[in-house]
């Protein structure tokens, strides 16, 4: 599959689990799966694709930010672990990480990936995405098994 496919179903997937965790109820049981999902996404990105596009004039402002985003995505996904998710605080954060995703997101797919399609052949972005899925199965399964 075309590493930008791929990455672009993931950010569906994640969109999801975010509307679905508007429902206070669902929020303990989806949390897990949305801190997976974030997790493994931005692994594959910061190991494979990133460092593929980001050597390019026209791309790389936008990796060096993104890369900078996964930061505070992470340190955001941190607290939201640590505190109880049954509180109106815990729900805050939750729509300030949710924010910050989809702005990342919109970055990504409106502005990055046009972008990473002119330096890249479609040949490149199969074998980026190929690379990928094996790196996304790998860590899926070592992060399940905590």
């Amino acid at each position: 599959m075309d590493a930008i496919e791929l990455l672009k179903q993931d950010h569906k997937k994640v969109e999801k689990l975010f509307t679905e965790m508007e429902k206070k109820e669902a929020r303990q049981k989806l949390f897990p799966e949305l801190d997976r999902e974030l997790t493994v996404h931005a692994e594959i990105e910061e190991k494979i694709f990133y460092p593929a596009t980001k050597e390019a004039e026209p791309t790389r402002d936008l990796v060096l930010e993104s890369i900078e985003e996964h930061k505070q995505i992470k340190m955001v996904l941190s607290d939201l672990e640590k505190t109880d998710k049954t509180t109106e605080v815990w729900g805050a954060a939750l729509k300030v990480l949710k924010e910050d995703v989809m702005h990342h997101v919109g970055e990504e797919e409106n502005e990055l990936f046009p972008k990473v399609k002119k330096v890249l052949s479609k040949q490149q972005l199969e074998d980026l995405g190929t690379r990928m899925e094996q790196l996304k199965m790998q860590l899926a399964g070592a992060v399940r098994g905590r």
